[in-house]
């Protein structure tokens, strides 16, 4: 049965990090455009950027050892770490320009100051860590890095890592106090709140069954509610921002843009710790190095967290498998994304990463003890009774044809738009939500094209630092990392920075 069909200027897929942020830059862009957005969940930020589906690391290549490769002749190559800092950037500049303008408010609801630290083991670990703060501390991004390799200053760091612990082999941290813990599922509600004020029409329960092409180059979709009934909604622009279900609606819309394009989902597991006199001994997030075969998204951490005021300790992540791509998604996800134009990218994927393959199998066979095994590689003296086992968020790692080769697995975050910008999908993961601001501002580049140059002022007022490297530009860094600090709270924890 269909009874509504309606036409909109922009129509915005899931109701995630990604859909708030690209719906708040365009109402200040564009504020007489209609948006309406379709969520399948019966709230907003309940999939990927539910606080409890990430770790809430405000992602700004502080103590991720992901980003910094070393090359073959020793040196560290910390450009990736330099890319994904400027893109965390320009999201603390949107964010503080929503809350300068009482778009949002209480910044301490959504983000805290918390220090970012990398903890390894071992001669060469150490070696390399030690090289790797070289590269950065003397790059103005990363002012007020510190390392050690004292155990005692160690201590003083992390006393709930270093208690009880055998110093039977070398080990080394750096820490930075500028780094901080975002909720980005409260901030999510808080920017659909603001959405809402400002007459976008959010529907809740409404699943997008298909999207098609109509004559004069418009959208169609089919978007059906949670008592069955079937609308039709024609846009000009659509975005499709649904975690791990962008890639089937992307399939739709059969763009050429969309071939080629496979995805594989991995799950994760949090292992959560609420007692409160374990949970005042740690307060940082600490990074370590992943395990041979391990994805880079697998990389062990023990992090802080603040969740509704409270603080929570979150040690993981543990890689799983589900053939889904949502955790509300279904059991035919995988095999439904396989299509006659993705089938050999897709077996090429399979046939190049048997290694992570098994190590995903691995990870799913563990249980609970053998995981509080691989946690007292962090906490020497952890106790089974104080950490739970949490399911995390569905990730889906993008497979594509590159330059390295047929079906490689990308793990980055990636916007795959039609030559004419009138549709876009997000896809990916990590570094994901701490760059939403940078990667929708992709999409605005990408899609509006023609209204960039009108739009530029604008821009610049709300993220000072757009179109400038800010690498090559210290004082600007300054003056950023002084402002959005006073304006986010964060200030106190700072001062080692500005």
């Amino acid at each position: 049965m269909s009874n509504r069909q309606t036409k909109t200027d922009v129509i915005l897929i899931g109701a995630g990090i990604m859909s708030a942020t690209l719906g708040s830059l365009l109402k200040e862009l564009a504020p007489d455009w209609n948006i309406t957005v379709f969520e399948k969940l019966p709230s907003a930020g309940e999939e990927s950027s539910n606080e409890w589906n990430n770790a809430g690391t405000g992602h700004a290549a502080l103590c991720e050892l992901n980003y910094t490769a070393e090359k073959p002749d020793g040196s560290i190559d910390i450009s990736k770490a330099i890319k994904v800092n400027e893109q965390f950037q320009v999201s603390m500049q949107f964010w503080s320009y929503l809350v300068n303008s009482n778009l949002i408010r209480n910044p301490h609801d959504f983000i805290m100051p918390l220090p970012h630290m990398s903890l390894v083991q071992g001669e060469p670990n150490v070696s390399f860590l030690k090289k790797r703060f070289e590269a950065m501390a003397s790059n103005p991004l990363f002012q007020g890095m510190e390392y050690s390799d004292d155990p005692a200053k160690l201590t003083e760091w992390i006393p709930l890592i270093m208690k009880d612990r055998k110093l039977n082999e070398p080990i080394a941290a750096t820490r930075i106090e500028s780094g901080t813990d975002v909720n980005f599922g409260a901030l999510t509600r808080m920017l659909f709140t603001h959405l809402k004020s400002q007459s976008v029409e959010i529907r809740y329960n409404h699943r997008v069954d298909d999207i098609k092409r109509t004559s004069d180059g418009s959208w169609e979709l089919k978007v059906r509610n949670d008592s069955g009934t079937v609308e039709h909604h024609t846009a000009k622009f659509v975005f499709i921002g649904g975690g791990g279900g962008s890639l089937p609606l992307l399939q739709k819309s059969g763009i050429p843009e969309s071939k080629h394009i496979g995805g594989f989902p991995i799950s994760g597991l949090f292992m959560v710790c609420q007692n409160p006199d374990i949970v005042a001994q740690h307060h940082a997030k600490v990074y370590g190095k992943a395990k041979v075969g391990a994805p880079p998204m697998s990389v062990p951490h023990l992090d802080t967290r603040f969740i509704d005021n409270k603080k929570s300790l979150l040690f993981g992540p543990f890689a799983g498998f589900s053939p889904k791509f949502l955790k509300t998604g279904s059991m035919f996800d995988l095999i439904g994304s396989v299509k006659p134009n993705n089938v050999l990218t897709m077996l090429a994927a399979g046939a190049k990463n048997l290694s992570l393959t098994k190590y995903l199998i691995q990870q799913v066979m563990l249980s609970k003890e053998q995981r509080m095994e691989e946690l007292r590689e962090f906490i020497p003296n952890a106790r089974s009774e104080d950490w739970d086992l949490l399911v995390a968020g569905q990730r889906v790692q993008v497979i594509k044809d590159t330059a390295a080769g047929k079906g490689t697995l990308q793990f980055g975050t990636e916007v795959v738009s039609a030559a004419d910008g009138s549709i876009a999908a997000l896809l990916g993961a990590s570094p994901g939500a701490s760059t939403a601001v940078s990667v929708m501002l992709e999409v605005i580049e990408k899609c509006f094209p023609k209204h960039i140059k009108t739009w530029e002022p604008k821009i610049k007022e709300m993220i000072p630092s757009y179109g400038v490297s800010l690498v090559k530009n210290p004082e600007l860094i300054r003056q950023i990392h002084t402002s959005t600090a006073r304006t986010l709270g964060l200030h106190n924890e700072l001062h080692s920075v500005v």
